[in-house]
């Protein structure tokens, strides 16, 4: 079941986490961030990342690999029906994009160039994550 809220009340609890200012446009209105500009895509900290809009988790660090794509990327979800996967005709493209199946936050795309064992490849905007450390 999908979260339902307003933009007024998603504004406000992004704003509450204090998240970057493009997680709205990114999260509810499927925007993009610039490549090598997200604060996720060069780290490397052991724990987990989570929907900032939502909490769910999403993927767990040791999935996490340098694509050299721009975004931080991750081999697989850290549980099947974390998250929803949508055809995307935008942009003169035909993509896989990414939501929280939590919250419908857009994530990003998966592309089937990935890493051995899955061969996928979850393309994700800093934007729409929060990370939280292991213990």
């Amino acid at each position: 079941m999908t979260l339902k809220k307003s933009d007024a009340e998603w504004r406000d609890i992004l704003a509450a986490k204090h998240a970057e200012p493009v997680a709205f446009e990114v999260t509810r209105h499927a925007a993009t961030e610039r490549p090598f500009t997200g604060k996720y895509e060069s780290h490397w900290a052991d724990g987990s990342y989570h929907c900032i809009c939502c909490d769910a988790k999403l993927f767990d660090s040791a999935t996490k690999f340098d694509a050299g794509c721009g975004w931080p990327s991750f081999s697989q979800a850290a549980d099947e029906s974390a998250i929803a996967e949508h055809r995307d005709m935008s942009h003169g493209m035909v993509r896989v994009e990414t939501v929280c199946a939590q919250c419908g936050a857009h994530l990003g795309h998966v592309f089937n160039d990935g890493p051995a064992p899955t061969g996928l490849r979850y393309c994700m905007n800093s934007a729409s994550l929060d990370f939280v450390a292991k213990d």
